[in-house]
């Protein structure tokens, strides 16, 4: 079932459990129960019925943490298109931070559907070379596909962190990170964008601060990642960040970078 279909059949269920609530103006990243009158052992009934329509078992611990609609859909994707591995835990929680950088407030928080026209106004707006550095091949313009896959995510298997700045009053994402886990479920690959504007600005370190934290609580056991070897930057960030450089004696454009989850470093204090 896609996330698009998933979504629908949640939005049903409340739909069946309240019957005066205008499904259609639900707010995806918003507490449900702000936006339906539903009590307590209602919203136990719209959860129930949800993991018997599509044959999943839910824990009762994890009922609290099925909160909005990003996050129903973010819990219930990966069991179905993974049944026989366990999703990450819900208490797992995305971080949704406020940063000073350069004197500006930038908020950490998840990537959300409607965040398709940000996604890409951020992509128009990198340098060619950030592009290149990102995608490893020339890309102007992101295809609707392409924009659905990098912002339909479920932030289980696939989980995105964006940045977002709005200095002159209009939001903007400055930069993005993301990992995929593994079809074993125990390591992921990562990616990152920073907007030029923002490069060498800590920004970079930020994100992957976050991304490292929010992989290890979820009992991922490594990380990994390709960053082309004309980057020093990133390769300095990803040393700073504990990640081991691994080179391809057949391949010398890119590096491999891992990092073990399994073991904690203080705090990172680098950055670019």
């Amino acid at each position: 079932m896609d996330p698009a279909s998933l979504r629908a059949a949640v939005e049903a269920a409340i739909a069946a459990a309240a019957p005066g609530a205008d499904v259609s103006r639900l707010e995806a990243g918003r507490p449900l129960r702000e936006q339906v009158d539903l009590d307590s052992l209602d919203w136990l009934n719209v959860v129930t019925a949800l993991g018997e329509r599509l044959g999943i078992a839910i824990p009762e611990a994890d009922y609290g943490h099925l909160d909005t609609l990003d996050k129903i859909v973010g819990y219930l994707a990966p069991r179905l298109a993974h049944p026989g591995l366990p999703a990450a835990p819900a208490s797992a929680e995305l971080p949704d931070a406020r940063h000073r950088v350069r004197g500006t407030e930038v908020e950490i928080r998840p990537m959300r559907a409607d965040d398709k026209p940000l996604e890409a106004d951020f992509v128009r707006r990198l340098s060619s070379e950030s592009r290149y550095e990102r995608f490893m091949a020339t890309v102007r313009e992101l295809s609707p596909a392409k924009l659905a896959y990098l912002t339909e995510v479920d932030q289980v298997r696939h989980v995105a962190l964006v940045a977002v700045a709005d200095p002159g009053g209009t939001p903007a994402i400055v930069g993005v990170v993301r990992y995929v886990v593994d079809p074993a479920g125990r390591s992921c690959e990562f990616a990152i964008a920073i907007d030029d504007g923002w490069h060498h600005s800590g920004l970079a370190g930020i994100l992957m601060g976050h991304l490292v934290e929010v992989a290890r609580a979820r009992g991922l056991e490594a990380m990994e990642g390709f960053v082309l070897a004309a980057n020093p930057a990133m390769l300095r960030l990803a040393r700073q960040l504990g990640f081991a450089s691994h080179h391809d004696p057949g391949d010398r454009d890119t590096v491999r970078v891992a990092l073990d989850l399994r073991h904690r470093r203080g705090p990172f204090r680098g950055g670019i």
